[in-house]
């Protein structure tokens, strides 16, 4: 029984560790990267003036001229 319990003690200490880490590592990947559907958000905020103008040729989506 004793060397079943000093297992068992390893097993839940090597996986509290592991999850522990990945969890960690998770945030952490997270935290430094940017969601694809914000990245025109942070290069406007990195570099203002970087992205044109959402309508730079000044047309709607039926080609005609916006006044």
């Amino acid at each position: 029984m004793s060397n079943q319990n000093r297992n068992r003690r390893i097993f839940i200490v090597v996986f509290i560790a592991f999850v522990s880490l990945f969890l960690y590592i998770s945030y952490d990947m997270s935290s430094r990267t940017t969601a694809p559907w914000n990245k025109p958000k942070q290069l406007k905020r990195a570099m203002p003036g970087a992205l044109p103008d959402s309508d730079s040729l000044k047309l709607d989506s039926l080609l005609e001229e916006v006044k």
